[in-house]
Order: C-alpha cells, then sequence, then structure tokens
C-alpha cells in the first residue's frame, strides 16, 4: 500500500526550556550634544552605545515575543535627539530605563563609550551600568 503526503502528519517541534534569553546590539553610533565642559556645549560628539538586555526566557515564536533590534536604536537616537546631556550616566540610565518598559526585559546593560574623551590618552572614557527590573 502506498503512503501519501495526506497521510504524513508533521511531528510536533519540541520547545526547550530556556534558561536565558538575551539580545544584544552593539555599537550603536550615536552623535550627541554630550558633556559638562563649556568646550562640549553646542557641538556633537561620537558616542558608542552596546546594550545586552536579559528577557523573560520564554519561547520566541514571533517578533512580538522578543525586542526588535531596531527598538533599541531608535530609543538611543531618541534619547540623542531630545537635547543636550551633560553626562554618560545619565544617558546610559535613560536609555536602560526606556528599555525597561517592554514588559519581557528583566535587566539592562547599557555600556556608552566617549572616543573623544580623552582622545590624547586614551581610545574611549565610558561608563557602563546594569539596571533591572523593579
Amino acid at each position: 500500500m502506498a503512503v501519501s503526503p495526506a497521510d504524513i502528519r508533521p511531528v510536533p517541534a519540541r520547545q526547550p526550556k530556556l534558561s536565558g534569553l538575551t539580545v544584544f546590539v552593539r555599537a550603536i553610533r550615536l552623535d550627541a550634544e554630550i558633556g559638562v565642559y563649556a568646550q562640549e556645549k553646542g557641538r556633537t560628539q561620537p558616542l558608542v552605545v552596546d546594550v545586552e538586555l536579559t528577557l523573560d526566557p520564554t519561547p520566541v515564536g514571533g517578533i512580538t515575543d522578543t525586542v526588535n533590534y531596531e527598538t533599541v536604536v531608535t530609543k538611543a537616537k531618541a534619547l540623542v535627539s531630545a537635547g543636550h546631556i551633560d553626562l554618560v550616566e545619565h544617558f546610559a540610565q535613560d536609555l536602560a530605563a526606556a528599555l525597561l518598559e517592554n514588559g519581557r526585559v528583566m535587566s539592562a546593560r547599557v555600556r556608552v563609550e566617549k572616543p573623544e574623551a580623552l582622545s590624547a590618552f586614551a581610545a574611549a572614557a565610558g561608563v557602563e551600568i546594569t539596571a533591572f527590573r523593579p
């Protein structure tokens, strides 16, 4: 007896139990009005931003079950567009807070490098913070 394709049933995929789920975007390049010194006011400086998000480790079936990479970049650009930022710490904290608004995000690690901060002495200076859902 011949077997037709209609007789073959797909085996349901087994979803593994996840112990962790991390979404990251590295080396986001932005030009920002940032700094506390007079010579930093009214001009932009480059920033390099790394973001790592720890999500609730549930299986991902589609884009709505995770964080879209573009959302991370969009939130960073929105903060830069909002006006002058005094400290890279403020930018990092504000970006982490914006990303934690997504209910799936359990923690956000934000690293901000300011390449021109100590250009005569170092490749970059900056800050890294980790923020958790309250």
